[in-house]
């Protein structure tokens, strides 16, 4: 019998503070290739125009939630340019680095941003001219208004240039200024907002950073160049990474809400499952190897436990269990993340591609095959084939992404910065 009270415990608690600082920007690196995976397969069914607008409405719905969960989380609530800025650093919308933004402070109401570097623009510069200004221009342009709006709904997003790129190598790629004046109106409240604002991922509540804990506890002081996850305390990068978990959730809450607008109910979870099993393949191969894991069934297991569709723990209920027989993963009927029909409501013993997927992203020998199937849970158990699986076309296409062989570098001190 599973309990339908969820474990509280997060995953993370098991990882070092070492270990945590690697693994929190390649969650938000992740959280970010999640539309890399969805959006191949939303093009194929509604067109590139219908691609865009899935977009606009997931991220407007889903950043505003996730942006004031993170600012309470860490203690940097407010209502000014600065506070937008850093909710951008700990947003899967800009994982750091892949997203190079960088910021500068006028004053209180009025700062700027540019990118050095975009991940997302060197995906689709190849794909012409058309998809880089539905990223740069149709999507770009509601969506950082929204993520404002989380934060101060006076402030007001715009391009100083941006894509398609004057010369082709133009750097900064683009440029953005963020300002807040009382004449400014607010954008209107985005169509199914208040379902994801009312939601089982939004409302989960989380254990509190120890502000006794060695690190930083919070992210109070000055807007920073950078953040060196390292920096942190072991708590306060606990609470980041189940948080990072969450902003996944809620983004695959509001892309499943735009697909089920345009579509049948199997349609809609027809491209959800190919949206879930690219992103989890290629997750659980980057945390594989950031942990340094191997390929056995320790791998798998530590894998399994620490991957985002299955945290916080709180949320989702799923259980992973090492036996002498090998690892069982073993997903309740009833939770959290069930009644927000989100991915773990995608499966059944009929649908087991994103677990294969996940699976082979540590080993691609790995097959999945159910051990029970009840009333409380999909109980599924692994086992390793002689020859390895060709890699599915779910997660090739994800793997499109130069995000996909991203490698994080250590930048050194950061500095704070301070109005100009």
């Amino acid at each position: 019998m599973v309990s339908d009270a969820p474990d509280r415990r997060s995953a993370f608690a098991d990882l070092t503070r070492e270990q945590l600082a690697i693994l929190v920007p390649e969650l938000l690196l992740s959280g970010h290739l999640i539309d890399r995976s969805g959006m191949a397969h939303t093009i194929g069914a509604f067109g590139r125009e219908g691609m865009a607008q899935v977009a606009i409405e997931e991220w407007q719905v889903a950043s505003p939630v996730y942006t004031r969960r993170m600012q309470r989380a860490l203690g940097y609530t407010g209502d000014s340019v600065e506070t937008i800025f850093k909710g951008l650093q700990l947003d899967i919308g800009a994982p750091p680095q892949f997203m190079d933004f960088r910021y500068r402070i006028q004053d209180r109401d009025h700062g700027e941003f540019w990118l050095d570097h975009c991940g997302a623009l060197a995906d689709v510069e190849p794909m012409g001219e058309d998809y880089v200004r539905s990223m740069c221009h149709d999507i770009e342009d509601p969506t950082f208004d929204a993520t404002a709006l989380a934060t101060n709904p006076r402030a007001q997003v715009r391009p100083i240039h941006r894509p398609p790129r004057v010369p082709a190598d133009r750097s900064p790629v683009c440029a953005w200024t963020v300002i807040i004046d009382d004449s400014h109106v607010p954008p209107p409240i985005p169509a199914n907002f208040d379902i994801v604002s009312e939601s089982a991922a939004a409302q989960v509540i989380l254990d509190p950073i120890d502000p006794a804990d060695p690190g930083q506890g919070d992210y109070s002081g000055p807007l920073l160049s950078d953040l060196r996850f390292s920096d942190f305390s072991r708590s306060a990068l606990i609470r980041m990474a189940d948080e990072v978990c969450l902003q996944h959730h809620l983004l695959a809450l509001g892309f499943l809400i735009a697909i089920g607008s345009r579509t049948d109910v199997d349609a809609a979870a027809d491209i959800g499952r190919k949206q879930f099993a690219g992103i989890a393949g290629l997750t659980s191969e980057r945390l594989r190897d950031a942990l340094g894991a191997g390929d056995d069934d320790a791998a798998l297991a530590q894998v399994l436990r620490l991957h985002p569709a299955w945290n916080p723990l709180c949320y989702t209920g799923v259980q992973v269990d090492e036996h002498d027989i090998g690892v069982r993963l073993r997903i309740p009927k009833r939770s959290g993340a069930v009644s927000d029909r989100v991915w773990p409501a995608l499966l059944d013993a009929e649908h087991l591609a994103p677990i294969e997927a996940m699976a082979r992203g540590v080993n691609p020998r790995y097959t999945v095959h159910v051990t029970a199937d009840t009333d409380d849970e999909l109980a599924l158990g692994f086992l390793l084939a002689e020859q390895p699986f060709r890699e599915s076309g779910e997660v090739a296409i994800t793997r499109f992404s130069t995000g996909a062989d991203f490698r994080f570098a250590d930048r050194g001190i950061p500095l704070p910065l301070t109005v100009v």
